[in-house]
């Protein structure tokens, strides 16, 4: 079993190989011979005792083995870089910094009172915290970018590890003079016939998909508007949009009192779930999934 361990340095290749679709293109983009590379993915098939490619003339097309192969040794490839880094950093003497990415729909501060117990926690720990949008905040995480990623919703990946870190309540933001601005509660099926504000359109957010599906249960069909400010506190769409929005921001005024954000009913939560490179430790990450799961 140890001899079937596989290399990593024959896995980049086995990865970079993939991805070319060719020996020829990825020996380039490596820098190796074509005699090399093709020498270093027989040595890997042999030390894993699997046929990794289907070998078509010069064209290559991945058998199951090698699928499994590329969709597990991504994430390895990954953490063996953030070992490394880390490594050097300790060695160095350099202090450890913890990356925490976040989407748009979840703004600093909210971010933030998700992780606050860490910080509090670890003390000798510096923290960062950045934006990205969703297919960046992957990306991030699995090069190491950021060590914990934090995003709207429950989206099933095996790219990164996953887990829910907690809720928030969803609630309604509408300009001050809109006709639902007087009232303390809103229910759901008095949206129906507004436009809503949307940050990506559905089928390429988790989170408006999910936003779309609560008005659909309560009975209609939500129209929509994808906010063309990015970045900015979604309790701001109203503004720019003359729409309403759904946010997780606190009931009361908002934007110098522009904004009024009431409650919804029925009560609508949606998770926040936190995003990691898998094959890593993390101590500030434990105990942030640790007391997640016992609240």
């Amino acid at each position: 079993m140890a001899d079937q361990i596989p290399d990593l340095r024959r896995l980049r290749h086995f990865v970079s190989v993939a991805d070319a679709g060719s020996v020829t293109a990825a020996a380039e983009l490596l820098h190796l011979s074509q005699q090399a590379l093709s020498a270093s993915i027989q040595q890997l098939e042999k030390q894993l005792g699997a046929a990794l490619f289907h070998r078509e003339g010069r064209r290559l097309r991945l058998t199951r083995a090698g699928e499994v192969l590329l969709t597990e040794g991504r994430p390895l490839l990954a953490a063996a870089h953030t070992v490394a880094a880390r490594v050097e950093r300790a060695a160095g003497g350099a202090d450890e910094v913890f990356g925490i990415g976040h989407t748009p729909a979840l703004s600093g501060m909210e971010a933030y009172k998700h992780v606050e117990r860490a910080i509090i926690g670890f003390p000798e720990v510096s923290f960062t915290f950045r934006q990205f949008y969703p297919d960046g905040l992957v990306e991030a995480v699995l090069d190491g970018t950021v060590h914990l990623g934090l995003r709207r919703g429950v989206v099933p990946t095996s790219a990164v590890a996953t887990a829910v870190l907690g809720f928030d309540r969803v609630r309604l933001a509408l300009p001050r003079e809109h006709r639902l601005a007087g009232k303390s509660v809103v229910d759901i099926g008095d949206v129906a016939g507004e436009r809503i504000a949307l940050w990506a359109p559905p089928g390429a957010s988790y989170y408006s998909d999910f936003l779309m599906g609560a008005c659909r249960r309560a009975g209609f069909e939500p129209d929509y508007v994808v906010s063309r400010v990015q970045g900015a506190a979604t309790v701001a769409a109203p503004l720019t949009t003359d729409a309403i929005a759904f946010v997780t921001s606190p009931a009361g005024p908002a934007m110098d009192g522009r904004v009024v954000v009431v409650d919804l009913l029925p009560e609508l939560l949606v998770g926040v779930q936190a995003l990691w490179q898998r094959h890593t430790h993390s101590a500030v990450r434990d105990m942030l999934l640790a007391e997640s799961r016992s609240s």
